[in-house]
């Protein structure tokens, strides 16, 4: 029912920054106060400025962030211009609200700094089984995020602020019952309409072209006829891989990480048993459960009379659906795996012995332990391909950033060639043919990656053949370019693209002539109603799922109620044209109970979002804000029907 309100209505999507203000209380805005505040200013909150390496150090931790928690995200959606400049927007709001925090002089207190730590999901993974905090992996969190525990609580305190200033318009905000109900019916009234359509495809055979047609057509559009530039190009590509391969292990190292995970590598002793299982769970009636304990007892008494006969007894009476057809069989587990007091009796038991009736949160069970797999201490032999492995990844990541220092400094100090670098890392020099500047969409190499592709086709590569910088195209991933050869985009021969022009001058005729047909019927109806031929009407409104979409929902849903019914022509573009002929408005359909009160919260929620919105723009203008960089442009296609 919201799909068009989610595709439609612009200001719902913005106040998903709420989202964000909560993620900074682990990521936090004075993570980018340890940047130097150097270099241009990209934007500026009364006296503060933005820099644009403060801009860069944010982006940067935005993409590490969402890499980590979306791993198969497209790289190219992550660092899109679009991506920047929203990267960009993020940091000036956040100094805005600091702004605010500060002249409304808000602060949190020590008792709510520690609610909101003793809740937060991050920290109370920290804590032992007795409840108390870790301190050592509580300063292991807080150095990650280059902090002292004492700094990383600073900067909740700060956060938490920082949504005291948002909730204070957001939690007063109020829409009644009433507005909502009028607003939303309103929105969701129908409309019947009849539609004609003039589709270029009807137009095509009477237009008629001469090879001088062609030739203009051709000549005035050359630029849709250009050969892409491109390039051969060598490039190096550094990453774990390639630095694990340089990674020497001797014995000594490999025995003594050996010793230091012993405990890990050796298998755990695991039990298996079949039990009976007397449902009974806590909330059962005192009663109840005291005749699901007899029968497990009356149970019981016949297996000890015939210990041969538990797999049938299971089979027969055990209420555990999962295992009673395998006569009560559980299979082989470790401790862990079971609820403690089964656990607990399973691994006190000896092999072939039976259980006294054992309670637990799922009832009554009779025990069985029908084997035992001892703990097996690891052989270095058999583990070290494994532990060879992971050392060796646990060294190269160790190196990386030491290496990653070597080949950036080489590739610019050596910028001729990429073969030194190659040689000093013991890297290969690849090289690829026809790369060009937008990289095709199922492109999956470094040759992939905007940034790469960018700096290969920058004046400096181009003309002077020199090296890229290094770029980071990936994770513990930097690549570098240099070009081979390079062809400038060129006018193809009108021979080769014939077919191509005269096909599109056809359409283009054809969009013509179905406007100029659809203007003129539009007139003449318009001024002879009898002389309109509509077909059937349908009924169409902002629901999901509507016989009618795009611009001519649009034209008929915004036709002025008073006038109708109301004749409209609506220019389709490459689709044509089509007169839409709105009879009159419907009420609503119906709506449940249920859909009705989930509409009132999300009206509830757009009125505070609105005005979220509201004071944030209020907000900007008391602290003059400005961003000095212009906004990405991007061409949005054209709407089909």
């Amino acid at each position: 029912m919201f799909e068009f309100v989610r595709r439609n209505t612009k200001f719902i999507a913005a106040p998903l920054f709420l989202l964000i203000i909560a993620a900074f209380v682990l990521v936090g805005i004075d993570g980018y106060k340890g940047v130097a505040s150097t270099g241009a200013t990209v934007a500026q909150v009364g006296n503060t400025s933005i820099t644009q390496e403060e801009w860069d150090f944010a982006h940067k931790n935005e993409v590490d962030r969402l890499r980590a928690s979306i791993p198969n995200l497209d790289a190219k959606l992550l660092d899109s211009p679009e991506a920047r400049y929203a990267t960009l927007e993020r940091l000036v709001r956040e100094r805005v609200m600091a702004a605010a925090v500060n002249d409304a002089h808000l602060t949190t207190s020590d008792a709510r700094l520690a609610r909101e730590l003793q809740q937060n999901p991050t920290i109370a993974g920290l804590r032992k089984p007795d409840g108390s905090l870790d301190m050592d992996r509580y300063r292991q969190l807080a150095a990650s995020q280059g902090l002292t525990p004492e700094g990383f609580e600073a900067r909740v305190r700060t956060d938490l602020s920082l949504m005291q200033v948002e909730s204070g318009v957001t939690s007063t905000a109020f829409a009644s019952h009433a507005l909502a109900d009028m607003a939303l019916n309103a929105f969701f009234e129908r409309r019947e309409v009849q539609i004609t359509r003039f589709s270029p495809a009807d137009f095509a055979s009477k237009v008629s072209l001469s090879d001088a047609d062609v030739d203009a057509f051709y000549q005035a559009n050359l630029s849709q006829y250009q050969s892409p530039e491109s390039a051969t190009v060598e490039y190096v590509v550094l990453d774990l891989d390639a630095i694990k391969k340089s990674v020497v292990l001797n014995e000594a190292d490999l025995k003594s990480y050996f010793e230091q995970n012993a405990s890990r590598l050796s298998a755990k002793e695991e039990r298996r048993a079949s039990h009976i299982l007397i449902n009974a769970p806590k909330d059962m009636p005192a009663a109840d459960r005291e005749k699901a304990k007899a029968k497990a007892q009356s149970l019981l008494e016949q297996v000890r009379k015939a210990p041969n006969s538990f797999a049938d007894l299971a089979k027969k009476n055990s209420q555990d659906t999962g295992s009673a057809p395998n006569g009560g069989d559980l299979d082989f587990f470790a401790r862990g795996a079971m609820v403690k007091p089964f656990e607990d009796a399973a691994f006190a038991m000896s092999k072939g012995d039976v259980s006294d009736v054992v309670e637990s949160d799922f009832g009554f069970h009779i025990i069985k332990l029908t084997d035992v797999k001892a703990s097996k201490q690891p052989v270095f032999e058999e583990a070290r391909a494994g532990l060879e492995a992971e050392l060796r990844l646990q060294q190269a990541q160790r190196k990386f950033a030491e290496v990653a220092e070597t080949f950036t400094n080489a590739v610019y100090e050596q910028s001729d060639s990429l073969k030194p670098v190659a040689e000093r890392l013991k890297l290969d020099v690849k090289q690829a043919t026809n790369v060009q500047r937008l990289p095709a969409g199922d492109a999956k190499s470094v040759l992939a990656n905007e940034k790469l592709l960018a700096a290969i086709f920058s004046a400096d590569s181009l003309e002077k053949k020199r090296n890229t910088e290094a770029v980071e195209t990936g994770p513990n991933q930097l690549s570098a370019a240099r070009v081979v050869s390079y062809s400038p985009a060129a006018a193809l021969p009108l021979s080769v693209v014939r077919a191509q022009v005269r096909e599109q001058l056809v359409a283009s005729r054809a969009q013509e002539l179905a406007k100029k047909e659809g203007v003129a019927k539009l007139e003449a109806w318009k001024a002879t109603p009898a002389s309109a031929s509509f077909p059937a009407a349908v009924t169409v409104s902002r629901e999901a799922k509507q016989p009618v979409q795009g611009l001519l929902l649009d034209a008929a849903l915004r036709a002025d109620p008073a006038k109708l019914p109301v004749t409209l022509g609506v220019d389709l573009g490459r689709q044509g044209y089509a007169i839409v002929k709105v009879n009159k408005v419907l009420p609503r359909n119906p709506v449940a109970d249920d859909v009705t009160k989930q509409e009132r919260n999300q009206y509830a929620q757009w009125t505070a979002n609105a005005e979220s919105l509201a004071y944030y723009a209020a907000l900007k203008e008391r602290f003059k804000v400005q961003i000095k960089v212009p906004a990405p442009t991007s061409s949005a296609p054209s709407e089909a029907p």
